[in-house]
């Protein structure tokens, strides 16, 4: 019986705030009460759409009264409560149909993050070319690399050459230099900073031959990569040193066709590097390649400078047709006025 008279309270609560909607939509203490009502007549989700629409409302209001806002911040708690009720609900629908955060798909692990706000949404975003289509991946697979194993197995030799490079610490140049030619206006204060400097063996998609000559077995080691080849463009190959306690903040690179590699040489631990969602550390001899047109960013909190080799290669979708007609399209752009070449990775 009392649980009866319990429902018809909710009840008639719930026609009073549908009256007092019906006069005004946006009428916030209704909202509320339509939401309080709902739960209490055991409709969950119902009830949080409702604080939700408070909860956007109330963003629009300048000052708010003290008891609207102590409701307000009520509402707010119940979503989180609800939130948290629901994704316990979910996981343990989901474990006993077979899911594992840690071995079932990587991209059905993203989606239930995005869903529950534990994570966001990274996209492509190149400054300068987009060739549509192309999959968003942070991290390119390793399966999808099949000559990444030979590039790794060639750590020792690679980080041989490079030491005898760190002994003449003057051949590395601030990897940001400014051009004379074009507007300096985003380089987040990197322009001109060696806390983030490298030393290239091609740069551009030209040969550097001092440094490419004192280097063999590095570019030995990439004999077998599918580089990304665009006359006057790319590749670069690169020695690429982040000094202790440094960062290189937030950025997006300039094409989505291809991806950029790293060969960690010297990864002392608290080493590490953001592609969107996705932080890990660098660890010698272990490579990856990545899509620098997601927004990406690296930091060295370890007490030593963090060295990696650095080169950029084909996204496997890209077509060889596709290639070709790059090749040719920045050909065209290179030829049309002066000066204009100067990409990097």
């Amino acid at each position: 019986m009392g649980e009866s008279r319990e429902r018809q309270s909710f009840e008639a609560r719930l026609a009073d705030a549908d009256r007092a909607l019906a006069a005004n939509p946006r009428d916030l203490r209704a909202l509320i009460a339509k939401g309080d009502a709902l739960v209490g007549l055991g409709d969950e989700r119902a009830g949080a759409s409702f604080y939700n629409s408070a909860l956007r409302g109330a963003a629009d209001v300048a000052d708010l009264p003290p008891d609207l806002a102590v409701e307000l911040r009520r509402a707010q708690a119940a979503i989180q409560d609800q939130g948290a009720r629901f994704q316990s609900y979910l996981t343990d629908c989901l474990a006993r149909s077979g899911f594992d955060a840690a071995t079932s798909s990587d991209r059905f692990s993203l989606s239930l993050d995005l869903m529950a706000g534990r994570k966001r949404l990274y996209q492509q975003e190149p400054r300068f070319y987009l060739l549509p289509g192309l999959p968003q991946i942070q991290f390119q697979p390793r399966e999808t690399l099949p000559w990444m194993s030979a590039v790794e197995d060639a750590t020792a030799d690679i980080r041989t050459e490079l030491e005898a490079l760190l002994a003449e610490p003057d051949l590395f140049r601030p990897y940001v230099e400014p051009r004379a030619d074009r507007p300096n206006t985003d380089s987040k204060g990197m322009a001109s900073n060696a806390d983030w400097s490298a030393l290239f063996l091609w740069k551009d998609g030209e040969e550097q031959p001092d440094m490419a000559r004192r280097c063999p077995r590095t570019l030995e080691a990439l004999a077998g990569v599918p580089l990304c080849r665009v006359p006057g463009r790319t590749p670069s190959i690169l020695f690429s040193r982040l000094k202790a306690g440094a960062r290189i903040p937030a950025h997006h690179g300039l094409i989505n066709t291809r991806l950029i590699c790293h060969l960690p040489l010297i990864a002392p631990p608290g080493s590490r590097f953001r592609v969107g969602n996705d932080v890990r550390e660098w660890k010698e001899g272990h490579a990856w390649a990545f899509d620098d047109t997601i927004e990406h960013e690296a930091v060295n909190d370890s007490g030593q400078d963090r060295t990696i080799l650095i080169f950029d290669v084909w996204k496997p979708e890209v077509t060889g047709e596709e290639r070709a007609l790059m090749s040719a399209m920045f050909e065209a752009i290179d030829g049309y006025g002066a000066g204009g070449k100067a990409w990097g990775v």
